[in-house]
């Protein structure tokens, strides 16, 4: 093997040999070599939101006198080439599964940025003559206080396109919540025909839940912006400018535009990871109501001709290898298994959180990954789902009115016109003969044409009914 194709550095265990080129450093490799796990590498998110931290630290220890501005602007010229010309992303190399706390992730970050500052000051890789990653970099800092810190600007970040998306998605359902209005069908309850409603409250209803997800979400969104930064080691605030931590989060919000400040009780912060299990669950509860909504939604487009087929889905690509002709609801199946990862997700999650020892969790990678992860494959999918699936849904009303006027269920409408045991003995009638509730009370005159028009208009039978106004 070529020795020209890697440098030697130290640390505090020895000397490490590192591919020449690269901007990481010894403690990085070690990582890469203790840690071959997953292939996967940290959420982009996540790297911008340390690299946000190490500007904002670097910015408050310059105005506070403990980092000189030589030395600072070199550290946020190189976080600026990360952040506003997305130079070095392949530079974070370590795996997501990794030393505990994220240790490694953090001196990946420190690495890599003072490395790419000691290149502008004229010094070497690796040399740390100017700028060394631990002393100027991580200067007030500690993985146990930026790791968290950063781990919920990310859920932030990516959150503003998540609460997008689903915002997109609830007003779509509504827009078909309206178009759907007129619309009368059979309610089920049960799976068996119940009174009825309309396809259009359902609809609604759909949107109300995507509305409430959002609520949950913005509102686990906003506890992330009380940050463990200047916590240091262990809350204590150790080695930092007794203002440090004021002025880190003041940068960090001027940097990020996010309203960020720091925990009333550092300790606190640091031990408690109920911020980011906040986040998880509000996911894994909007996961749940999206679930449910794309069954629905596959149900009701179930046939064509042996299913409900009360909805039609858009055909989106080739059902079947075998079967010609045949269109599957994939958008909705797609929704489905989704859901169902960030419910897996919100799992380990959970169990990350409730590991914590004492003032640190050191299982906090996990989480970042398993979180970011659920918030990044629903703010990709939602978009698509939106616009390929719900905006192009139609509504088969003969097919609706059709199980309206078959629906044993219209018994319990004409309770108040023919009584309890009439309405059951024609149901019963019906359900023998095969005809409909209609059929029966006008053969039998039981009512007028008029007087059933009027006992089935749609909104009379599907909202609350004051007689008294007649």
């Amino acid at each position: 093997m070529d020795k020209k194709a890697f440098r030697t550095e130290k640390d505090t265990l020895g000397e490490v040999r590192v591919p020449a080129g690269a901007y990481w450093g010894a403690q990085t490799q070690r990582a890469v070599e203790n840690f071959p796990v997953s292939g996967l590498r940290a959420h982009p998110a996540l790297v911008r939101a340390h690299v946000m931290v190490k500007l904002a630290a670097a910015r408050a220890n310059a105005r506070l006198g403990k980092l000189d501005e030589r030395r600072a602007a070199a550290i946020e010229q190189a976080c600026r080439e990360v952040l506003e010309e997305g130079r070095f992303a392949d530079q974070w190399v370590v795996d997501v599964f990794q030393a505990g706390a994220g240790t490694s992730f953090n001196m990946n970050s420190n690495e890599v940025l003072a490395n790419r500052a000691n290149e502008i000051l004229g010094a070497s890789l690796g040399s740390y003559k100017e700028v060394h990653p631990n002393d100027h970099v991580n200067m007030s800092q500690s993985t146990n206080d930026t790791f968290p810190t950063a781990m919920q600007v990310a859920c932030l970040l990516v959150g503003t396109d998540l609460l997008a998306a689903l915002d997109l998605l609830a007003g779509a359902l509504e827009e078909k919540g309206r178009a759907f209005g007129h619309v009368l069908k059979s309610g089920r309850t049960h799976l068996q025909d119940a009174v009825p409603v309309r396809l259009g409250q359902e609809f609604a209803a759909y949107a109300l839940a995507v509305r409430r997800a959002v609520e949950n979400l913005d509102r686990a969104l906003e506890a992330c912006e009380e940050l463990p930064l200047g916590g240091s080691a262990t809350g204590t605030g150790l080695n930092t400018h007794p203002a440090y931590a004021a002025a880190a989060a003041k940068h960090l919000a001027e940097i990020t535009g996010f309203d960020l400040g720091p925990a009333d009780d550092l300790v606190h912060a640091m031990q408690s990871m109920a911020p980011v299990a906040g986040v998880s669950a509000a996911l894994r509860n909007t996961a749940l109501e999206l679930a449910r909504i794309a069954n629905d939604l596959r149900l009701l487009s179930s046939g064509p001709r042996t299913g409900l087929a009360e909805i039609r889905l858009p055909a989106v690509q080739p059902g079947s290898s075998i079967m010609p002709g045949k269109v599957n609801p994939v958008l909705a199946e797609c929704l489905g298994m989704i859901a169902m990862q960030v419910v897996g997700n919100d799992t380990a999650v959970a169990l990350a959180v409730q590991a914590g020892q004492l003032e640190l969790n050191v299982f906090m990678p996990v989480m970042a990954h398993n979180v970011l992860g659920s918030m990044e494959i629903l703010k990709n999918f939602l978009p698509v789902f939106t616009e390929k699936c719900v905006r192009g849904i139609e509504a088969d009303e003969a097919r609706c009115r059709a199980y309206f006027e078959s629906s044993v269920g219209l018994a319990a409408i004409l309770n108040s016109s023919l009584g309890y045991a009439k309405a059951a003995e024609t149901a019963k009638e019906a359900a023998a003969t095969g005809k409909t509730l209609r059929e029966l009370i006008l053969e039998k005159k039981l009512m007028t044409e008029e007087e059933l028009a009027q006992a089935l208009d749609p909104k009379r039978v599907t909202e609350p009914h004051d007689p008294s106004r007649q």
